[in-house]
């Protein structure tokens, strides 16, 4: 709901089409679809309601959900750099991040997402598994259906850490880099409404990176990941419900312009109910 009302919010709101709502809009759209995949199926296990899913339906959902997974941690890194851009060379802002950059960013974090989803899901999905097939899980998740297979999974946990090396550590190292320039040129700026312009604009991206990266770095790269199914049950939860609901708090709550767009759409609804 609360990523539905932010995406709605930028494509109503004139002063929020900008470099940095256009990326935020994209977190959203991956957020509610990343939600939809698991959270129903999640809520019918919890409930007791229905605790069988189709191998193809289990399948679909692994595909989607590292799909939407990887696309945010592309997304992720692709706003870091809007933002090492918008405060260390603002004078060229909109020169840089011109809509074809912008649209460039979204479409590979997109296509990387999807590319390398397919490869890992169909590896996974094409091993033989033992019965009696029942995922130790809340939703089908990779790490827990790999458990099911027959044959030695090495190779498809080599390419699950491969994976995380280049979408989780590559992508966060580039975020503290940009992050590190950002910090630097923070430390020059000498007034008191430039200090708090800037924390707010990058605070809450960061509070939203270390969330994402913090909890999938501990759940795929952790020690003993992909043994401890209580650990991974948590994790997943955190990850496939909490995050998702907390990125548009987190965004809303700690930006001006969110909130007076907010306001806005308010106004205008009342004015629209009193006609």
């Amino acid at each position: 709901m609360g990523n539905a009302l932010v995406f709605v919010l930028i494509c109503l709101d004139y002063r929020l089409h900008s470099p940095m709502y256009f990326f935020l809009c994209h977190l959203s759209i991956v957020d509610i679809c990343y939600a939809s995949n698991n959270v129903p199926h999640m809520l019918r296990n919890l409930l007791g309601q229905g605790r069988t899913i189709s191998f193809a339906g289990c399948g679909t959902q692994i595909h989607l959900y590292l799909i939407f997974a990887l696309t945010e941690c592309v997304l992720l890194a692709a706003m870091s750099y809007d933002r090492y851009v918008a405060i260390c060379h603002p004078l060229r802002y909109a020169l840089i991040m011109n809509r074809r950059v912008c649209l460039t960013l979204a479409a590979v974090s997109w296509a990387f997402g999807f590319l390398f989803g397919t490869l890992q899901a169909s590896l996974a999905l094409h091993l033989p598994f033992c019965g009696p097939c029942e995922v130790d899980h809340f939703f089908c998740e990779i790490l827990a259906v790999l458990k099911l297979a027959c044959t030695d999974t090495t190779a498809n946990k080599v390419l699950i850490f491969a994976v995380c090396v280049c979408f989780l550590l590559f992508p966060l190292a580039l975020i503290l880099i940009s992050y590190l320039h950002i910090l630097a040129t923070i430390l020059r700026i000498r007034s008191a409404a430039g200090w708090h312009k800037t924390f707010s604009t990058c605070g809450s991206h960061l509070v939203v990176v270390g969330l994402f990266y913090g909890n999938a770095i501990f759940m795929y790269m952790g020690p003993g990941s992909g043994n401890s199914s209580g650990r991974e049950k948590v994790l997943s939860l955190f990850y496939s419900l909490v995050s998702p609901s907390l990125n548009p708090l987190i965004y809303s709550l700690r930006n001006k312009q969110v909130k007076e767009a907010l306001l806005k759409l308010q106004r205008r609804k009342r004015v629209f109910h009193s006609v």
